[in-house]
């Protein structure tokens, strides 16, 4: 009980741990674990992946994505998103999906993290922040996905982008577009730069 004890002096209320992080502090991690689970002190959220749940007058706080998802990566390079981000750039978009997306550099799958589930893709590029210009190519890029018409929301994209910075969306689309995605918008773009010529 002592080592238990001395366990629970080491965690944080609103952190998530994963197994080989709680080893250091425990040589029998396995069943302290099972002992934290079961006393309520630590959630489970999926295999070798801990919460120690914050609590308000409403209950217990789940944890917070980017810190669920850093744990789970172990790295701080990724860019957490969903399709819903797509709703705010007024392309005819809005439909609401409960699955977020994850671009990283480690992991590809889709992972249930606690109560949510989490779509992981490995990207070589991703901005720390998406902008309105990552988010016109990420939508293009992600059209098939979409429960709306995408011709539609095709013609709404290519009508917003009249009204954007041309390099800038020319930077994103370099970086982040894929092959399709570049064909379809490279000739917008074009128009545009050649628009925009004094």
């Amino acid at each position: 009980m002592a080592k238990l004890e001395e366990l629970k002096r080491h965690l944080q209320k609103g952190h998530v741990y994963r197994r080989s992080d709680l080893s250091k502090w425990s040589r029998s991690v396995d069943r302290h674990l099972d002992e934290l689970v079961n006393d309520g002190t630590l959630e489970k959220l999926s295999h070798g992946l801990y919460y120690y749940p914050e609590t308000s007058s409403f209950g217990k706080i789940p944890p917070r994505e980017d810190v669920l998802v850093r744990s789970f990566l172990k790295d701080g390079r990724f860019l957490l998103t969903s399709l819903n981000a797509y709703n705010a750039l007024g392309v005819g978009t809005t439909q609401l999906y409960n699955k977020q997306t994850v671009y990283n550099h480690k992991r590809h799958g889709d992972f249930t993290l606690g109560n949510k589930t989490f779509s992981f893709r490995v990207k070589p590029h991703f901005p720390r922040q998406a902008t309105t210009e990552f988010l016109i190519v990420d939508l293009v890029n992600n059209l098939d996905q979409l429960a709306e018409d995408h011709y539609e929301v095709l013609q709404n994209v290519k009508s917003k982008m009249t009204t954007m910075n041309p390099q800038k969306l020319e930077r994103a689309l370099q970086e982040y577009g894929n092959a399709k995605t570049k064909k379809i918008l490279n000739p917008i773009l074009s128009h545009a730069r050649f628009s925009t010529q004094p």
